[in-house]
């Protein structure tokens, strides 16, 4: 697959853990990806910390509105029933126990399900965002992202990066596997089809727990 076909098949994925009437929160980059995915039967309320409830798809050159971006920056669509409204009362729905999933990309994710996704040290980049509040104000956070950067793991026994929090990460979602973080470590409860459980182990530092198919 290419990038953009892994990111498509991560979205998909991730729509699936969508329940109806959820409140979810997508981050920035693949996350946002999630919204042209759910399924008709499903009424998904996104909201997006900048400031509005009722993300849509990604616009057509039909219904774009310069107006209207997500928390990263990119034009968005609002649907019917969604409403505008400031920063403060954002953070408050965050911070009062409002969403009830996230979906955030990563850097790196440990066996603990601490989780390092806003800084590489030495090089420019951007700061947490909201993500250090979603982290620990949504009831289930899901972390989507491609299982490696460049051949380099990104799921370790432990984070070398700055943290963003501590024992926060409920289910990894990649183009390889799905993986929920356990009391016992990391376990493997689905595979892409195109890869073994042995691929995925050697992708990954973490020791993995097989439980596909169990």
């Amino acid at each position: 697959m290419d990038k953009m076909a892994i990111k498509e098949y991560i979205a998909k994925r991730v729509a699936q853990e969508l329940e109806d009437g959820f409140v979810v929160n997508l981050g920035i980059g693949l996350p946002t990806m999630v919204a042209n995915f759910i399924s008709e039967d499903k009424q998904v309320m996104f909201q997006s910390e900048n400031g509005f409830v009722g993300l849509g798809p990604s616009p057509t050159e039909e219904n774009f509105d310069p107006h209207i971006a997500n928390a990263g920056g990119a034009p968005s669509t609002i649907v019917p029933g969604g409403a505008f409204f400031d920063s403060a009362l954002s953070f408050g729905i965050i911070r009062g126990g409002h969403v009830d999933l996230t979906v955030l990309g990563a850097l790196q994710v440990d066996a603990k399900g601490n989780i390092a996704n806003y800084l590489i040290p030495g090089k420019m980049a951007p700061g947490m965002g909201g993500a250090m509040d979603l982290l620990t104000g949504a009831k289930k956070v899901i972390v989507a992202m491609e299982h490696t950067n460049k051949g380099n793991v990104k799921i370790l026994n432990e984070c070398t990066l700055p943290l963003t929090a501590t024992n926060a990460v409920d289910l990894i979602i990649t183009e390889m596997a799905v993986m929920e973080v356990t009391p016992e470590g990391i376990a493997v409860t689905e595979l892409n089809p195109s890869y073994t459980f042995e691929d995925v182990q050697n992708a990954t530092e973490a020791p993995l727990i097989n439980k596909v198919g169990g």
